[in-house]
């Protein structure tokens, strides 16, 4: 019996850095090996706990089952207790997931913006009127 396909997930905002560090910690010490958050991991604590979604409302927003949603948002936690408790580095990336709109990052200034209208070309960063602008990669987060 071949595994079931998973559905794409949802991504409203897409993470604004690519992971974290443990402060404090000896290099020497920590686990080489990071712990890898997925990116509809993130989305999912991110409608949770920072926009203060129920699992229903988040698994609407991220077009999957609430079941699947409890299952993403249950695999998040153990992740980041885990780099907690052993001082691991999280790095957030990856994932089958997909974005509502296109993301922009400015170069310049850092800024993070999206373009839902499709059929308008973006030339400039909308905050500090710079070109220097890339499509957001998610598949490197």
């Amino acid at each position: 019996m071949s595994p079931r396909n998973t559905t794409l997930r949802k991504v409203v905002n897409p993470p604004q850095i690519k992971g974290f560090k443990p402060y404090g910690a000896e290099n020497s010490k920590l686990n080489s090996e990071p712990v890898i958050l997925l990116l509809e991991e993130y989305e999912a604590l991110r409608l949770c706990d920072y926009d203060h979604c129920n699992q229903l409302e988040a698994s609407v927003l991220m077009g999957v089952s609430r079941p699947t949603f409890t299952r993403v948002y249950a695999s998040a936690l153990r992740k980041i207790a885990k780099a907690f408790v052993e001082a691991r580095v999280i790095s957030i990336k990856g994932g089958r997931v997909y974005f509502d709109s296109d993301w922009f990052h400015c170069r310049s200034c850092g800024c993070f913006f999206n373009n839902p209208d499709k059929e308008q070309t973006i030339a400039n960063c909308p905050l500090c009127c710079s070109d220097e602008i890339s499509g957001y990669d998610y598949a490197c987060g």
